[in-house]
């Protein structure tokens, strides 16, 4: 009888443990499934216009965008406007409540302190170079569960600059010397600069090697040593004014005249849409300008 008993409480102890095994499962299943597909409540204000452009490609919304005469992604629309890039309107953006802003690793100096004061989830997104941008692409798409979309982007850019590094691969190296022109003053661009990454990568040598800054004061007796074969002028700013600047530097400083650039006229004046300060995805479109320039095609 005892035997009997013992043989019951077993097999009721195993049919209650399948029981609250069944009844685990299915919780268990909609915790995976919730991980899995996490909700996508990013808020995030794009503030510059390379950054929209990035975030269209990957096909990320935005809740705000900066004020730019430049054409932005149909993606945005009729949102709101934070004002100037480098100036952004903060009251705007903290009524916005982000979840993040992303601006650029240039204007870091003058705006992280504003943001942290603000309490304002802030990412400066490092474009100071083509392989940098590629990194923050990569980044970008890991973080915001756009990872395919950030790899067809990838791939597109790295396509794009083999075929250019391939043309420069077969010409002789020209010597450059890059000018960036601002309203009243204009720097000499570094091999740290993104022009002077699309230089290099276009197959010529920047005369300002070897320095860690991006731009330099200009001293025109120093440059004029380097003699490089093309001066490529870029005018930011107001780019009209600028180019008029530089016209009366090279027209009333002699040492301009003696440079072979300029006895050769190989002196040329970059579009700021083509040639900003930052990298961007129109970074093919400018390589081959550049070829174009270099190897006179």
């Amino acid at each position: 009888m005892k035997k009997y008993v013992a043989f019951l409480l077993l097999v009721a102890i195993m049919l209650l443990a399948a029981c609250g095994n069944k009844e685990e499962e299915p919780e268990q299943q909609k915790d995976i499934a919730t991980e899995e597909k996490p909700q996508e409540d990013y808020r995030i204000v794009a503030g510059t216009v390379v950054v929209a452009d990035i975030m269209d490609q990957l096909e990320l919304e935005a809740i705000a965008v900066p004020g730019t005469v430049k054409k932005l992604p149909t993606r945005f629309e009729g949102l709101p406007s934070i004002g100037n890039a480098m100036q952004p309107d903060m009251e705007i953006i903290k009524s916005l409540n982000p979840t993040e802003v992303l601006s650029v690793s240039t204007l870091e100096y003058d705006l992280a302190p504003i943001f942290e004061q603000l309490n304002v989830p802030v990412d400066f997104v490092d474009l100071t170079s083509i392989d940098t941008m590629l990194s923050e692409i990569e980044e970008l798409g890991n973080r915001y569960n756009r990872i395919e979309q950030a790899k067809v982007l990838i791939d597109k850019l790295k396509n794009e600059m083999a075929q250019v590094e391939n043309i420069a691969n077969e010409h002789e190296q020209p010597s450059v010397l890059i000018l960036l022109g601002v309203p009243g003053s204009y720097l000499v661009a570094t091999e740290h600069s993104y022009a002077g990454d699309l230089v290099k990568r276009a197959g010529a040598v920047n005369v300002m090697v070897g320095q860690e800054a991006e731009y330099l004061a200009s001293n025109t007796e120093h440059l004029y040593n380097s003699n490089p074969d093309i001066i490529l002028r870029m005018a930011h700013g107001m780019p009209d004014e600028v180019i008029k600047m530089f016209d009366e530097e090279f027209k009333t400083n002699d040492v301009w005249k003696h440079f072979n650039a300029v006895k050769n006229n190989r002196v040329y004046d970059l579009d700021e849409e083509l040639f900003g300060t930052t990298a961007a995805l129109n970074m093919s479109e400018a390589l081959q300008h550049l070829i174009e320039i270099f190897y006179e095609q």
